[in-house]
């Protein structure tokens, strides 16, 4: 692969990215603390052990010294979906990178647009929506701002395929293509539990067997966080169920802390 890729950020997304892309470079991983980047190390560890070659992990520079990402040529932000932490970030990133690098942006529902126009390069930007678990899922939504040049509409199609993804380019609107239509059937199931009081393992039993889905909408919502899914809701301008800002409220935020429509 041509690029050197770099990622900033230490979650599931980024170490799952940074997994997935040792199989072809190698890969430079920033996170903001020490404690971030161990776990973080063990985290690649683990997604390289699931892909079936844990000595990929050895592909998987994680620093916490933002210098480690300036000479990278493809720096991909995936921190927390909150826009005035990942505007700020782009922006310090923005103004480190040298004058070819493309800067990328994991959000899975903000607005492109204005995330490009605060990394202050808006022509050489572009959204690389992956989905979790990156090492398994193949679809990549690409969404480009308006500035965006040719070069970096290629360059981004280039990386996508190079990691074995398939890139489809969609517009910029809240939600993209997937979660504009994904969230709104995970809240109706949801607000369908409320009324009727059923078990959330008979939603997901009805759904998996009977509508052929890979996994059942609350099931789901608990492997994309409680915490994600009410921020992509309010994003996409979709009613959140109460039920669901109760679990948040709790701390019951799905999978990664063990409890939400579930226990773990």
């Amino acid at each position: 692969m041509e690029e050197r890729l770099a990622i900033a950020g230490a979650g599931t997304i980024a170490c799952g990215l940074a997994a997935t892309a040792a199989r072809v470079c190698d890969v430079v991983l920033w996170a903001r603390s020490e404690s971030s980047a161990e776990r973080a190390t063990e985290a690649v560890r683990r997604q390289c052990e699931k892909i079936g070659d844990e000595s990929l992990v050895r592909r998987v520079t994680v620093s916490t010294d933002p210098r480690s990402l300036h000479d990278e040529t493809f720096i991909v932000e995936a921190v927390v979906e909150d826009r005035a932490h990942k505007a700020a970030l782009l922006a310090e990133l923005g103004a480190a990178a040298g004058p070819d690098t493309v800067l990328a942006t994991t959000t899975s529902s903000l607005s492109i647009e204005r995330l490009a126009q605060a990394s202050g390069r808006p022509d050489r930007f572009v959204g690389l929506h992956v989905f979790n678990p990156v090492p398994r899922m193949e679809l990549v939504e690409l969404v480009f701002p308006a500035q965006a040049s040719h070069e970096v509409r290629e360059r981004a199609r280039a990386l996508c395929e190079a990691l074995g993804k398939t890139p489809v380019e969609v517009p910029d609107t809240p939600g993209f293509v997937v979660n504009r239509l994904l969230f709104p059937y995970l809240f109706d199931a949801v607000e369908l539990m409320s009324k009727t009081g059923i078990a959330p393992a008979d939603v997901d039993r009805c759904m998996t067997l009977g509508a052929g889905m890979p996994m059942g909408p609350l099931a789901l919502l608990d492997f994309v966080g409680l915490d994600v899914s009410m921020a992509i809701g309010e994003e996409i301008g979709v009613q959140v169920p109460q039920d669901l800002v109760d679990l948040v409220d709790d701390g019951a935020l799905g999978r990664k802390t063990k409890r939400g429509f579930y226990s773990y």
